[in-house]
């Protein structure tokens, strides 16, 4: 049993996971994107500087320049982006249970469209992940829920599944911090040229919280959980890494409840556990040698 692995696996999820709650706090005192733009600029800045003095080369091999531009994209501007200026209006909790069905769409995508192979018990995590949003949203929507935020989480989750598919052999050929920092520059510029056009002139309300949610969100799930993926993926890889996903749903509700005081009902709880169930089917079906057709 590799207990490092386990453990990186637990900190990514639980980091990741936190993102949600902490940018809760920061949309509710500062516009979204320029916010996130500003987090990205910081991020990139530190993972450069911390790169280059381990002797990390911004050099890159095709196939890294390629993960840089496609998660910058991907990742940072459109998952996070979305993501930010969603919880605006919905719930941190909401937010993360929605990015959670990431693997499922991965793995859904990768079906359709890439010819990769569903054992039976993918295909029944699949229909529990469906089942169990199915029972989130029946009860969101009974008491109330943003339908522009729901549809903003629920792109920012396909963007990012599109990039776990479209970027291979990111965390290989070495300068792992490097492409980190590095692609926290391309979702600055993009989320920079958004801000500029939508948030002109929206005040900023410099408060204690906006401060310390801001520079947690920079530190740790931006840069610290970002690391930790990629080495993660180094280390056991892929299909594996991914299996830690399975634990968002549950660290985003935990989160959110303890420092939002975001009430969590029996449905959402129920729907949650189902979730949970159907993305650690859904890894647990990719283990093995590789089925793609």
């Amino acid at each position: 049993m590799d207990i490092r692995a386990i453990f990186m696996g637990l900190a990514f999820a639980l980091m990741w996971s936190s993102a949600f709650t902490s940018a809760r706090m920061i949309v509710a005192d500062a516009p979204p994107l320029t916010a996130l733009s500003l987090r990205f600029v910081i991020s990139g800045l530190i993972g450069v500087a911390i790169a280059r003095a381990l002797g990390q080369s911004w050099r890159l091999s095709p196939p890294q320049w390629r993960s840089v531009l496609i998660f910058g994209l991907c990742q940072n501007a459109l998952y996070l982006g979305l993501n930010f200026v969603a919880m605006q209006w919905i719930e941190a909790s909401l937010a993360a249970i929605i990015a959670s069905t990431m693997p499922l769409l991965v793995a859904l995508l990768g079906w359709l469209f890439l010819g990769q192979k569903v054992r039976p018990l993918g295909i029944a995590g699949l229909v529990a992940g469906v089942v169990g949003v199915a029972i989130i949203m029946g009860s969101r929507f009974s008491g109330g829920v943003s339908i522009p935020g729901l549809l903003f989480c629920g792109l920012g989750a396909l963007a990012l599944a599109v990039a776990t598919l479209s970027v291979r052999g990111a965390s290989t050929g070495g300068n792992v911090l490097m492409i980190v920092g590095l692609q926290m520059f391309v979702g600055a510029a993009l989320l920079a040229v958004a801000a500029a056009v939508v948030e002109r002139g929206l005040p900023i309300h410099w408060t204690p919280r906006l401060g310390l949610a801001f520079a947690y969100t920079t530190l740790v799930p931006g840069l610290v959980a970002t690391w930790i993926w990629f080495r993660l993926v180094a280390r056991i890889g892929a299909v594996r890494a991914a299996t830690y996903h399975f634990l968002n749903p549950f660290f985003g509700v935990l989160v959110a409840a303890v420092l939002l005081n975001e009430q969590m009902g029996l449905a959402d709880g129920l729907g949650v556990a189902i979730v949970t169930v159907g993305i650690l089917a859904v890894q647990l079906s990719k283990q093995g040698p590789a089925r793609t057709g």
